[in-house]
This record gives C-alpha cells, structure tokens and sequence, in this order.
C-alpha cells in the first residue's frame, strides 16, 4: 500500500518524552523498517527506524552528505547549522574527505590517548563535584555539573582557552535556535571568526589539541572552521545529555545503580545501557542517497533526504529484548548511539569515561542523590536543534 504524499506522517518539532519512545515513533517502527515521512521543514524523507536497517546504511557509500543542489537540497529542519553539513561535491570526493578528516582526528581519540586522559578526566569532575556539592541540596544537576563537566573536558581537548568558554557556549546556543534564521546565520558568522581566531593563535603557539592539528593538517581553509564548530556543538550537547538522563536512570533503579558502584565492570555494562535507552528517539541526523538505494522494500532515489535517528533503533524489538526494559546486565548490547562503521563517532571513548567517571564519583559522594521532582514534569528545551533538559534538579 502506498501512502499519498498529502497523507505522510508529520514528525514534529516538540521535545521527544522522556526516555519513553513516543507512540508515533513506536508505530512507524512497527509500521515498516524505513517510512517516508514529512519533516518539521514541510519537505519529505526517509526515517530510517529498524536496526538492521540503519547499521545495513551506515556502511553504505551511496548515502552521505553530498548533493546535487544544497541550496534546494530536502531539509529535516530550517537549521543554518546543518545546512553546513551538505556539500555539493560528487559523492566520491565526499567520502575521500570524510575518510581524510577521520584519519586526521582519529589519533587524537586513540585508546592509548584517551587512557592518558583519565586522570584528566578525573580531576576535572572531581573540581566540579567540589563545587557542586559545596553548595547544597536542592541543585540544579545539568547547570552545576553536567555542563561544566562535559564543556571543560571538550575545550580541552579542542584546545579552547577558559577564559573564552563562556563566550563559546552562548554562542553554540544561538547556532543551535530553529526558526530565526537572521539571529543564528549572525551567531554562525561570529562562532567561525571566534574559531579562526582561536586557529591563528594555534599556528603561532601550538598545543597538543585538536585545534592545533587541523591548523597543520592539510585542510582547506574553509574546512576548518566548519569541521571545528561540528565538533563544538555535537560533543557538548550528547555528552551533556547522556550525563543528566544516565543520573536520572540510575536515580530511578537503586539496585541496578548498587551493582553498578560494585564493580566496575557492571558500571562499564551500565554506561552501554544509559547509552542505549536513555534518548528515546528524535536523535535525527540528515543524509543524502547519491543514488537509487534499495532497503526495507523501498527505493530511495538519488537526491532523497534520508533521516538516521540513533536511538530510535536501539528500541527496536527485533535486536534488542524488552527493549524499553532498562537492564545493566544486558549483552549484548550493540546499541547505535554511537553510529556504526564509517560514522562512527571517534569521541565515543572519551565520551564513556566521562559517563563512567561521572556516575561513580557522584553516586559515590552522594549516595542518597534523588530527583527532586518526577521526570514526567522536567522541561526540555523546545525550538532548538537539541531537545536536553533545561535544568534538572535533585537534592540528597
């Protein structure tokens, strides 16, 4: 049966529930393994919702972020920001550069590196908890320690100065809004001078960070400063994500959060688990087929816009049991968060030891740490790209 284009399901613009897949997500899951949908941007595309199905495309060539015409290219959203992410060169010279760009930056996430890093990490929460804590209960838990946790490890390893970090989360704020396209084209064009700037700095005193090896890594110019802001915006915003939902999850299973803090082996399997079901669909990332591609008993033409959604197959009944069951003793758990093969995402060590490291020095320190209010009445951010909490507060 065919679905008129006037009769397409709508995905919308408002927060995903809390750790809930939504019914809509639920149906068009059960519906079919890729569905034609219509997006918040009024245009049409393939939502991709099986497992199966997404890792299967993830190691396909033939859908990226090339286009014939960007400029008229289907949108998942009116975003200047993703925007940046489509090119117009032939799909070929794409993966050549996104298989570049990857041997470029893949040393700096290598386990030996991100080893090194523990301590770093370490340290890093440990001030903030000090700051945290200090304080008193009631707090605000992704203000007072999921954000400074993630934005400090991040600049860190990018190699942005303290003293400008304020400046860079306000702006990667305005880059983020939906729907005032002047404000956030404005905000694009002072992130990419505030990151030339930094760039320029690094050629004249470089540092063992990223900024440093993209300044002398061969790029063009104008690659720069793109690749840097990509970088910026999606490992803050997940990390921040995956720590304040992690801590409401461990907040509400206390057995499973005990075995957690037993071992650290359980805690490594609940990390994988927080990351598998803690983002309940609306993960969405836009591609493009460069040509006709045929799955789940659909052909996606060549120019089709093809929306990846990294939780929404974590959910999927067919690879996982009882899939909106949260369970730390689960294996496997070869969960997508992370995407698979050629995307996957090379921040994903670090991103687990700052979870991990998070979750036991927290629940270590305050080991009667609760919700202050039930999850159904926390606010999500609504009218940007990213729909995270606003606050999250707890007490102990």
């Amino acid at each position: 049966m065919t679905v008129s284009s006037r009769d397409l399901p709508s995905l919308g613009l408002e927060p995903p529930g809390l750790l809930r897949l939504s019914p809509l997500l639920r149906g068009l899951q059960d519906q079919a393994p890729v569905c034609r949908v219509r997006t918040p941007a009024g245009d049409e595309g393939w939502l991709v919702t099986r497992h199966a199905e997404l890792r299967e495309l993830l190691h396909d060539e033939r859908v990226g972020h090339s286009h014939p015409d960007p400029e008229n290219a289907p949108r998942y959203v009116r975003s200047p920001f993703l925007d940046l992410m489509i090119t117009d060169t032939d799909a070929e010279a794409g993966r050549r550069t996104h298989a570049e760009i990857r041997r470029l930056l893949t040393p700096m996430f290598s386990a030996r590196r991100v080893r090194e890093m523990e301590p770093q990490v370490a340290a890093v929460v440990e001030t903030v908890l000090d700051r945290f804590v200090a304080q008193g209960p009631p707090a605000d838990l992704h203000g007072g320690v999921s954000v400074p946790v993630a934005l400090t490890v991040l600049c860190d390893i990018i190699g942005i100065p303290p003293h400008s970090r304020e400046q860079l989360t306000e702006m990667l704020a305005r880059m983020a809004l939906l729907g005032d396209r002047e404000s956030v084209e404005h905000g694009r064009d002072e992130l990419f001078a505030f990151v030339e700037g930094m760039v320029e700095r690094k050629r004249a005193e470089p540092g063992a960070d990223i900024l440093t090896r993209l300044s002398d890594g061969g790029l063009p110019e104008e690659r720069v400063a793109p690749l840097a802001v990509g970088l910026l915006f999606a490992g803050l915003d997940s990390v921040v994500t995956f720590l304040d939902h992690g801590v409401m999850l461990l907040a509400e299973y206390p057995e499973q959060r005990a075995a957690a803090l037993a071992d650290p082996g359980a805690m490594t399997h609940a990390v994988e688990e927080i990351l598998r079901s803690a983002k309940a669909g609306g993960s969405i990332l836009p591609r493009y087929a460069s040509e006709d591609v045929e799955i789940g008993g659909v052909t996606m033409r060549a120019g089709d816009l093809v929306l990846f959604d990294f939780s929404l197959p974590n959910f999927d009944e067919r690879a996982f049991t009882e899939p909106e069951r949260f369970d730390i003793t689960r294996t496997p758990n070869l969960h997508l968060t992370f995407a698979h093969g050629m995307w996957h995402c090379i921040g994903a060590p670090l991103a687990r030891i700052e979870l991990r490291t998070v979750y036991t020095r927290l629940f270590t320190r305050l080991p009667g740490l609760r919700l202050e209010r039930p999850a159904g009445e926390l606010q999500l951010r609504d009218g940007q790209l990213s729909g995270g909490l606003t606050e999250l507060p707890v007490t102990w």
